[in-house]
């Protein structure tokens, strides 16, 4: 009996291992609410939260000083959205301490209500939870901590890097996307966040996503910088067949540009959050697809294996070329999707709305694998999504930058069609002054090509590439594809550009 005793009491000493939270948690929640019938979630809210304007809604803010990390020395902080206007869904929100899990809960003290005729306290019973959240990191200066990410609405997030400014956004999964019977939107409905360590340059965070016919286990690795990287890993589940399963999808708007003039008067000579497509292939070819604001819907892609990238990229960054002392649209970010292991066969997806205005995302891109997943089954993805600007993904060679329409001046008009395209990159200050380029174009059975043309353009060192063409029916697109070669080598990219109907 003694000897039991001494060996209970030496258990007893010995440290036990606790098990911390992980992605395997989430997963598992995944799977079990993927085997359940889809419960939508509640969306009552107090009528004084559902009547609030746009302006009335952003007049709440939350109160720096509740920060939940505000008293550690950790750079990284975090602050909540009150929930009101469009944002009437709940998430729940936990924080992660090691093995230790709890639920951060909505407080109406944690936000002042500005000249909003709202009582806190008639609040502070309601159930309410957070709309959604934002993280806080140093990113411009020791000295204050910048917005660097935010998660708000469905499965919408977005992100900054160094000098940035908001633009596209990202979303965790896209179903049935320009599909005539309707898209379905998943949400992050739950969210648990890693308390950062004092010297952590990375925050953690997971998430549950759940719609009517899939869930998802998430976790998005947070690393802020010059190009701020977002390491995303999921576990997706259907509950039913999908139509079209939208892998990385980006959100961003094209109004107008240098290919597409304004169709009302407008001092600015630009205005898009994202410039053009680029895609890099898994056999090494880049792509480069300037954006449209067509008339009517139009939906675009590109058959790939195992991609090496893409992204919509705002390439243009010359305040000049947007005159917008407001919006700033050369700042906002480019957004990159990188691959980790191989995706098989699928491919990249371009969708282009009508938008009257710039208030409306129009563009949608993401890759759309030929066989989804069965459902039940465990459908597993990873990439990295970079924020960038000053150090975009770029060929190595040569690259897109700029597609302009029209045509200069002639002696007589007709009907044909003018696009000048610029290609810059390290590939031309190998050429001689003597070295001849050629321009490469075609174009599909609706278009009849009339004139190319390959000009060296002695103010940015680069080369211009001009084609002439008539539509055959102009109620149809038109497809083009262009490149440069030197010596029967390809030096640039693959531009690609449609021509939408008139």
């Amino acid at each position: 009996m003694k000897y039991i005793a001494q060996l209970s009491l030496l258990l007893f000493l010995i440290p036990v291992s606790v098990q911390a939270f992980d992605f395997n948690d989430v997963s598992a929640r995944a799977k079990r609410l993927a085997a359940k019938p889809y419960s939508a979630p509640e969306t009552d809210l107090p009528k004084a939260l559902t009547n609030l304007t746009y302006d009335q809604y952003r007049d709440i803010r939350y109160k720096t000083n509740q920060g939940p990390w505000r008293d550690s020395k950790s750079a990284f902080d975090l602050a909540f959205f009150h929930p009101g206007n469009l944002f009437n869904v709940p998430v729940k929100i936990h924080e992660v301490v090691g093995a230790n899990v709890h639920e951060i809960r909505f407080d109406p003290k944690m936000f002042d209500y500005g000249k909003n005729a709202i009582r806190p306290k008639e609040l502070a019973n309601a159930g309410l939870g957070f709309a959604g959240f934002r993280v806080h990191y140093p990113l411009n200066t020791a000295k204050y901590k910048d917005e660097v990410l935010v998660f708000l609405g469905a499965s919408y997030f977005r992100a900054l890097g160094k000098n940035q400014l908001y633009g596209l956004s990202a979303r965790g999964l896209a179903i049935d996307t320009a599909i005539s019977s309707g898209e379905e939107f998943p949400q992050f409905t739950e969210f648990w966040i890693q308390r950062p360590a004092q010297k952590d340059k990375q925050l953690v965070i997971y998430a549950l996503l759940d719609s009517r016919r899939a869930t998802g286990a998430y976790r998005f690795i947070l690393k802020p910088g010059t190009d701020t990287v977002m390491d995303v890993k999921a576990q997706l589940f259907l509950r039913e067949n999908v139509t079209k399963l939208g892998i990385a999808p980006l959100t961003s708007m094209y109004f107008f540009g240098e290919n597409q003039r304004s169709q009302t008067e407008d001092y600015r000579p630009e205005v898009h959050d994202s410039d053009g497509l680029s895609v890099h292939s898994g056999t090494g070819e880049w792509i480069w697809r300037p954006l449209v604001n067509p008339k009517r819907l139009l939906v675009t892609s590109y058959a790939l294996s195992n991609p090496a990238g893409f992204g919509l990229m705002q390439r243009d960054r010359q305040f000049g070329n947007y005159e917008d002392l407001e919006a700033h649209y050369e700042r906002r970010p480019s957004a990159w999707v990188q691959p980790k292991g191989k995706w098989g066969s699928g491919r990249v997806e371009l969708v282009q709305i009508p938008t009257p205005d710039e208030t409306n995302d129009n563009i949608v891109a993401f890759w759309a694998p030929d066989t989804p997943p069965k459902p039940g089954a465990p459908f597993d993805i990873e990439y990295s999504l970079s924020w960038q600007k000053d150090s975009e993904r770029r060929p190595p060679l040569s690259w897109v930058t700029q597609t302009r329409r029209g045509h200069g001046w002639r002696k007589a008009q007709d009907d044909s069609l003018a696009l000048s395209v610029d290609f810059e990159g390290p590939v031309f200050k190998k050429l001689g002054t003597d070295d001849k380029v050629e321009a490469i174009v075609s174009t599909d059975a609706n278009g009849k090509i009339e004139e190319i043309n390959a000009i060296r353009n002695m103010m940015t060192g680069g080369w211009r590439m001009t084609v002439q063409l008539r539509k055959v029916d102009a109620k149809k697109p038109v497809e083009l594809r262009g490149f440069l070669k030197h010596d029967n080598e390809t030096i640039s990219e693959t531009w690609s550009y449609i021509l939408p109907p008139e």
